[in-house]
């Protein structure tokens, strides 16, 4: 009798509302693996894991000494198992939820994979450093495959793999040449690395690469210019470096992906009201002009690159000597609502100039589809007509 007292009260103080009750099931039929741990018992505490790892410790002994054998319950406090506890006065077996795997365990191996993974980076980032061009080849090749995931592009920029990279943009060995910028490519993918990559030199060495690597090399050059311009203190420092020089190359004689990777990041460099004249100065409009061919698939790219450049006196007067208000007209008329929307926006810098360039737009037959565009275009498209 007392000791049926003793599991009463253990009961109504530690489990005084079980989620499930199964009726007419005995102790002995509990399965012998059936584990009850402490974190099921007790609030969730917060705090250093070796003082929770200490406390809980302590805590299991104390349960142990105040629960009586009879009960048969088992401690544990990193099995995920389910909670059995009996009432011999009614034969109520109580169940509570499975346990969740230990914060502690998972903390160390995550922390064992990281460290695992560093110390392998580390190894591939010296192999770059050495004289033989296989084992660089090799080194490069899987850091470009590593950097493609998220985590790895955080431990390869810690273990200073960038700034090595950077200098391999100007080796004669084409092979690692391209495989170095397209690992730089991919690491800049993540914003905190974007800055490392500019101070490490490697703009400059990009417009290298732009001048003399593989097609695939120069179009991921200008794929990471355009990754590294999304910060405005890039942009200034792209278009110093001597950069769109060899982009407005890329964009006349480069292969199609080349041209959109060049009309994006001169796209980019030119939302820097600096780089403007830069660009116009470089020969791009005219380059941009014939770009706005349907069968390209470049209209739009073409066009708000236009829209930028109108926004000073030489942009306009490229655009018009190239003829290239008609095609703005055009892209009003038959192309998509962004299209649309900068063209109209090009045009209407042409517009507020001079009567002279406004009765030109007028005589192209911009009238309708731009009372058109006012009337059923996106709100950004009205602001501009």
């Amino acid at each position: 009798m007392q000791r049926l007292r003793v599991i009463s009260h253990f009961l109504t103080r530690v489990c005084p509302e079980p989620e499930e009750i199964e009726e007419s099931r005995s102790v002995t039929e509990a399965p012998k693996s059936s584990m009850v741990s402490y974190s099921d018992l007790v609030p969730e505490k917060t705090g250093d894991s070796n003082q929770l790892l200490q406390k809980s410790e302590a805590d299991d002994k104390m349960i142990k000494d105040r629960i009586p054998a009879s009960t048969e319950i088992t401690l544990h406090k990193d099995t995920v198992s389910l909670t059995t506890i009996t009432d011999k006065r009614h034969n109520h077996k109580i169940r509570l939820k499975p346990l969740k795997p230990s914060p502690i365990i998972i903390s160390t191996m995550v922390t064992n994979t990281r460290t695992g993974a560093e110390t392998h980076i580390r190894k591939l980032t010296e192999d770059l450093k050495c004289d033989s061009p296989e084992i660089i080849r090799e080194a490069v090749f899987e850091l470009r495959l590593l950097a493609k995931d998220e985590d790895n592009r955080i431990l390869i920029a810690s273990c200073g793999a960038i700034a090595v990279l950077a200098d391999l943009l100007f080796s004669q060995d084409l092979i690692i040449q391209e495989n170095s910028v397209t690992a730089l490519l991919n690491l800049s993918i993540s914003d905190n690395n974007k800055l490392m990559i500019a101070n490490s030199g490697a703009i400059e060495a990009l417009v290298h690469v732009l001048q003399t690597g593989t097609p695939g090399a120069r179009e991921n050059s200008a794929a990471t210019l355009t990754s590294l311009s999304k910060f405005d203190d890039n942009k200034i420092r792209i278009g110093k470096s001597g950069a769109i020089g060899p982009l407005v190359d890329l964009l006349e004689n480069g292969t199609l992906q080349g041209k959109k990777d060049a009309a994006t990041a001169l796209f980019n460099l030119s939302t820097a009201a600096v780089n403007r004249s830069s660009i116009v100065e470089s020969g791009a409009v005219k380059h941009l002009i014939g770009l706005m061919d349907p069968a390209l698939g470049m209209v739009d790219r073409a066009t708000v690159v236009l829209a930028n450049l109108a926004t000073v006196p030489e942009g306009r007067t490229a655009i018009a000597q190239a003829g290239g208000i008609p095609l703005l007209v055009e892209a009003i008329e038959l192309g998509s609502p962004r299209g649309k929307e900068n063209a109209a926006a090009a045009l209407s810098h042409f517009c507020s100039d001079s009567n002279k360039y406004c009765r030109k737009v007028l005589d192209e037959g911009a009238g309708p589809p731009l009372v058109a565009l006012s009337l059923s275009g996106t709100p950004r498209a009205k602001e501009k007509v």
